[in-house]
């Protein structure tokens, strides 16, 4: 898949604290992903998350291209624990979705859940072929 996203320009930025459980298991899908974007649908929310060694962007499904919010600037090395949470930066490109970014934890790491059972995140479509029905005369 190809996505193209845009900014507008950043509205504000703020200091948060990821659960390590969500920072693991996203960088853990992205390490099994065999591109370099790891795409995860959140549906509960129609949201889309483009996740890559830089940043965490999510897109809302009205808006297609714009990216909403991103997550950035991940300090994992300054924890002590792979167990402790993970400082980053929200930055905010669009107004009056704090609402969102609180549900985005929890849906966030439901959608990750969903992946993760995934055998192969990327590529193309795998065909099985079954032996033609034969009957007996």
């Amino acid at each position: 898949m190809e996505i193209t996203c845009y900014r507008d320009a950043e509205i504000k930025r703020e200091i948060r604290y990821l659960p390590a459980s969500i920072y693991n298991l996203a960088i853990t899908l992205l390490a099994r992903c065999p591109t370099q974007h790891l795409f995860v649908p959140i549906r509960s929310m129609q949201y889309m998350a483009i996740i890559d060694r830089e940043e965490f962007v999510f897109i809302d499904g009205e808006r297609k291209c714009w990216i909403d919010l991103a997550w950035q600037n991940f300090k994992p090395h300054a924890r002590d624990a792979l167990d402790q949470p993970v400082a980053y930066e929200i930055v905010y490109y669009r107004e009056n979705i704090s609402e969102m970014m609180r549900r985005l934890h929890s849906e966030f790491q439901v959608a990750l859940q969903l992946l993760i059972t995934k055998e192969k995140l990327d590529g193309p479509a795998r065909i099985i072929h079954f032996p033609a029905n034969q009957s007996n005369s």
